[in-house]
Formats: C-alpha cells, sequence, structure tokens
C-alpha cells in the first residue's frame, strides 16, 4: 500500500479502547483514517452503506471487539462473512476474553486473527505496529 490512505474501522463500544486505538494508530508512518462504530447493528449499516453512511469508506481492515452492545461482534463476523462485498476484508478481532470457546469460535467463523485487548497505551501501539508491519507492509490485499 503505497502513499494511499489505508481505512481502517474500528468496531468497539468502549470509549477508553477507541482512543487507545487512535492514540496507537498517531505513531505510524502510513497515512491512515479510522472510522468507528459503537455497536454492531450501526457497523454493518456503516460497512453496508446504508442510509446515512453511504459515504462510509470501504475498509481495507477491520478490528472488532465481540463483546458489544446489541449485536455482538460473533454475530457481526458472521453477517460480514457472508456478505459478498465484505468477506474479503480481514477482520481481526480484538477482545478482552481468554475463553478459549470464544477464540475457537471466531476463527471458526474466519476471522482472520484473534487478539487480547492490550491494558497500556504501549503495548496497544506494539499491536497496532505489528498489524502494520504485518498486513500493510508484507500483505497484499484486495483492491475491494
Amino acid at each position: 500500500m503505497s502513499g494511499d490512505v489505508i481505512e481502517i474501522f474500528l468496531v468497539e463500544d468502549n470509549d477508553g479502547d477507541v482512543f487507545l486505538a487512535r492514540k496507537a494508530f498517531e505513531k505510524l508512518t502510513r497515512p491512515y483514517r479510522i472510522t468507528v462504530a459503537n455497536d454492531g447493528e450501526t457497523a454493518l449499516r456503516m460497512l453496508r452503506k446504508e442510509g446515512e453512511y453511504q459515504e462510509t469508506p470501504h475498509p481495507h481492515l477491520i478490528f472488532l471487539d465481540i463483546n458489544l452492545p446489541g449485536k455482538d461482534g460473533k454475530r457481526v463476523l458472521l453477517d460480514i462473512k457472508n456478505d459478498e462485498n465484505l468477506r474479503r476484508v480481514p477482520v481481526i478481532v480484538l477482545s478482552s476474553s481468554k475463553a478459549e470457546h470464544d477464540i475457537l469460535q471466531v476463527y471458526n467463523d474466519l476471522a482472520s486473527a484473534y487478539i487480547c485487548k492490550p491494558n497500556t497505551i504501549d503495548d496497544f501501539r506494539n499491536i497496532v505496529a505489528a498489524v502494520d508491519t504485518f498486513w500493510f507492509g508484507h500483505c497484499i490485499l484486495p483492491k475491494r
């Protein structure tokens, strides 16, 4: 990804975690834009460009919390992977859960990765830097 703005879609209901994510991405050299949805239903409407969300950019990568109000992240993941226009977007589950059944379920439902939420800004920056290097430095992602 050379020079283009990288579109990150963050599905997260915790304002503190949204703040940490934004701060972590600020330190990177590639240009990122983060779009945030605070619940599963809104996330899907935004990703599908429904109604008032027609201008939502198509993401290069989705960070998805599984513990969301309303439609939880596991159901959002299933909807993403069953949608012809979204299924190729890598989805990184970012959750505080370390439960084996959660990890198995999201991988069975085609999550690209499962990362436990970090507790500090430094840990969050390390995760974001690793994601940046791997997904946007080494991987070749489809144009859409």
